[in-house]
Parts: structure tokens; C-alpha cells; sequence
């Protein structure tokens, strides 16, 4: 075994919870977003928190597809994409929270959203 082979091994399983990690974590977020929008903010901090759990799990798990794929450019280059909106999803939540304007964080959020969707899938290569 190489010494990649572990992460070759159980690639599919970072896979599976890398794609279930990014769907809670966009519902989370975007529960959490909402409720903070309507000044239900202890929910909403609830609901963030959580999401911030699916955060860990999406990175490690990315980490380990990384891994098993040699730490392509075109997939370290989506990662990096990710962590950036990543953290806009964290300054988007926390002016919501604040009650301060946050569509334009949002609208950078959708948007780097639908980029790794569509490098996730293929649509965009290099």
C-alpha cells in the first residue's frame, strides 16, 4: 500500500460525507441566516452552531478526498474556493445577527456556491 492508500481506500466514504456535510450545511445556514433576519436570534445561534459542527466535517472530509486524489490543483483550487465562502457564510450570519446589511455577503455566498457546485460536478474545468 502507498502511502496514499489509506485515503484511496475509504475515498467513497469522504465522499458520502462530504456531500451530505455541504446539504445539512447549506439548510443550516441558511435556517440559521433566517431566523437571525427575524430577530430570532437564540434559535438562530442554535442552528449556526450546529452548522459550524458540519463545517469540521466538511473540511476533514475534503482533506481526505484531497488525499486520495494526489491534491490535484483543480480540487485544492475548489477547496480554497470553499473556505472563502465559508467564510462569507460567517460574516453573512453574523451581520445578520447583528442586524447590520448582509445581502451582499449573502449574494458572494450564492454565488462561490454555485462555482464549487459546478466544479463539484464537472461544469467548470481546467
Amino acid at each position: 500500500m502507498g502511502s496514499d492508500g489509506f485515503f484511496s481506500e475509504y475515498y467513497s466514504i469522504f465522499q458520502g460525507i462530504h456531500q451530505g456535510s455541504w446539504a445539512i450545511l447549506a439548510i443550516f445556514f441558511l435556517i440559521a441566516y433566517l431566523l437571525y433576519r427575524s430577530r430570532k436570534v437564540k434559535a438562530g445561534t442554535i442552528l449556526h452552531m450546529i452548522a459550524r459542527l458540519f463545517y469540521v466535517l466538511m473540511l476533514v472530509s475534503g482533506i481526505g478526498m484531497l488525499a486520495a486524489l494526489n491534491f490535484d490543483l483543480f480540487y485544492v483550487t475548489k477547496g480554497l474556493i470553499a473556505i472563502l465562502m465559508l467564510a462569507f457564510m460567517e460574516v453573512a450570519a453574523g451581520k445578520a445577527k447583528r442586524n447590520e446589511n448582509s445581502l451582499g455577503s449573502l449574494f458572494i455566498v450564492l454565488l462561490l456556491l454555485v462555482v464549487v457546485v459546478l466544479m463539484g460536478f464537472g461544469v467548470i474545468q481546467f
